[in-house]
């Protein structure tokens, strides 16, 4: 049992899938920070001193205080979240892709061997130059 499990892990690519799960989990963690860190920082100041986070369409006013029979809880579209979220998307798929171009090289393509035509080419091929003799 042992034995089919460590066969298993070796022969199939789970071992390398798993290890690409966990170290893509750190690096959305790492990319996240940069975003939010280091970088919407000086975007939000250049842009007059604006928290992307922040950013919101209240649809409705919230009302009361938590947990009280009355109230009502705000409701928003937060696209300034959704910003940070698409900026750290472009930020990931930039650092896969520079990663993936450094690490992984294509095999030259194989030379094309010219085959003998076929049967029916070859026959193709006589009749073509007989209509061309007449």
């Amino acid at each position: 049992m042992v034995g089919e499990f460590r066969s298993f892990l070796t022969k199939s690519n789970a071992l390398a899938l798993a290890i690409g799960v966990i170290i893509g989990g750190a690096l959305g963690s790492v990319v996240n920070s940069l975003v939010n860190d280091i970088i919407m920082p000086p975007i939000g100041m250049l842009l007059g001193k604006v928290d992307f986070s922040a950013l919101k369409v209240v649809l409705q006013e919230g009302v009361g205080v938590k947990g009280d029979a009355n109230f009502v809880a705000e409701v928003a579209i937060r696209y300034g979240a959704f910003l940070n979220l698409v900026i750290a998307f472009i930020v990931v798929a930039l650092v896969v892709f520079f990663i993936g171009k450094a690490l992984i090289k294509e095999e030259p393509a194989a030379p094309e061997v010219a085959s003998e035509p076929s049967d029916e080419v070859k026959l193709l091929a006589e009749i073509r130059d007989e209509l061309r003799k007449r």
